[in-house]
């Protein structure tokens, strides 16, 4: 019963506006469990979440009237086990779920838990005909016409069915310490696997996974860093040189930030802003694990005046946004994003783009990225930005640049998950212009 408590207590948490992998990562550290036992509990609150939209479909078809919420919660937990995961037997999702319902002062609705739990064993959901995109793959319908306006029919469905699927884990090798072929053969000594990632030079997608991260080889020696490749795209596409000085706006937890120093081989500044300081903490513990000494932290708004008036010869900004390129990861991203929630953002990245284009020294780059799939955050910015910064303009990257195939000789690009396999990114690389004389 532990990890079903766990995951019970989770989604409770989530329900109340808690961030899921926040309250897993609390949840796991209270709870003393086994491997296995923590991968249970991530594989049913992420799972839960993933598909709540055709469990509640089921769970209200199969129901006279709606349970409060701790008891839809629990039956929503009972009906993923049975209908979703293979490798629990039906009878104990039921049984330990009706268990748990007891412990949890909820035995009143242990009869009513048990009932619908022993018909979702013998009535699985049947595919209907008439289901939408959003019904059949449990994703909000404005999210999925936001995408069919985009791509289509047949690929928005490919691209429900990719964020369907379980995240990924994919490393960066640092270069500074370690080689792709020695982080590869150490980690499979310890029965993890690995393969490149094509396009990406010092990216490696885990295969076959065993026993906690930061217990794997090489962690502690600060050889690799976990890192999706979509988020690796964007530090070969500022690509900052030995010496350079570059601003990194929104730096936290630094993935990013590490990155461009190690593109630099250590030697210049990257300047890591961000408004927290306690997130600002990781990034220093990031670049002391991967013995970087060019990487400076600040805290501070991205968005205030700050004295860095043409002081950068490249700066990120890695902006706020609605994360709708990493539902896989985020599941819970889909049912707390809105389009309202997401109209409130787009101020807030204009304002940071605006600010941090001010710190760039004439010829130098700045680039503006987003994890989402949303063009009024992505491609709407860009195009008002240049619409009132005539010195401005966008800038490909050169034909030598480590992902200039991937990204087909576009100054900007949309990743899509259902193409390159990567978690979904927006990324527009501009050079400042101004005339000769300009101050």
């Amino acid at each position: 019963m532990p990890p079903r408590r766990v995951a019970w207590e989770v989604l409770q948490a989530v329900a109340r506006g808690q961030l899921a992998d926040e309250a897993l990562d609390q949840a796991l550290e209270r709870t003393p469990l086994s491997s296995a036992d923590r991968g249970l509990a991530t594989e049913l609150v992420y799972g839960t979440l993933r598909q709540q939209r055709r469990l509640d479909r089921w769970i209200a078809a199969h129901s006279k009237r709606p349970a409060a919420l701790p008891v839809q919660i629990l039956l929503r937990l009972g009906v993923y086990q049975v209908q979703y995961l293979d490798q629990v037997p039906s009878f104990a999702a039921v049984d330990t779920t009706v268990e748990l319902a007891k412990h949890q002062g909820l035995g009143k609705a242990a009869g009513f838990i048990n009932a619908l739990l022993r018909r979702a064993v013998t009535e699985s959901e049947q595919e209907a005909a008439g289901l939408t995109l959003g019904e059949r793959y449990s994703l909000p319908d404005w999210l999925v016409n936001l995408w069919q306006t985009q791509v289509g029919t047949a690929e928005t469905e490919a691209l429900c069915q990719w964020l369907n699927r379980p995240a990924h884990l994919d490393l960066r090798v640092n270069r500074l310490r370690a080689t792709v072929i020695q982080v590869q053969t150490s980690l499979a000594t310890a029965g993890i696997n690995t393969a490149p990632i094509m396009g990406l030079p010092n990216a490696l997608r885990v295969t076959q996974a065993a026993g906690r991260v930061q217990d794997w080889p090489g962690f502690a020696e600060g050889w690799w860093l976990v890192q999706d490749g979509a988020a690796q795209v964007v530090g070969y596409v500022l690509n900052p040189q030995p010496g350079w000085r570059v601003i990194d706006v929104c730096a936290a937890p630094g993935g990013k930030s590490t990155h461009l120093a190690e593109l630099m081989a250590d030697q210049g500044e990257v300047w890591a802003l961000d408004r927290s300081a306690g997130r600002l903490a990781r990034v220093r513990e990031n670049a002391t694990r991967l013995g970087l000494t060019a990487l400076r932290t600040r805290v501070g708004d991205g968005t205030s005046p700050q004295d860095w008036p043409g002081l950068a010869d490249g700066v990120l900004v890695d902006a706020p946004c609605s994360g709708l390129g990493t539902l896989h990861r985020h599941p819970d991203g889909r049912w707390r994003q809105t389009p309202e929630r997401i109209r409130e953002l787009i101020p807030l990245q204009a304002r940071l783009l605006a600010r941090a284009s001010t710190w760039v020294k004439p010829g130098g780059l700045l680039v503006y990225a987003t994890c989402t799939l949303n063009p009024d955050e992505n491609e709407a910015q860009i195009e008002t930005f240049l619409a009132h910064q005539p010195h401005w303009q966008l800038a490909p990257v050169p034909s030598d640049n480590p992902v200039a195939a991937l990204l087909g000789g576009q100054p900007q690009v949309t990743l899509w998950p259902q193409r390159q396999n990567l978690d979904g990114f927006f990324i527009a690389r501009l050079r400042f212009c101004p005339p000769s004389g300009h101050p």
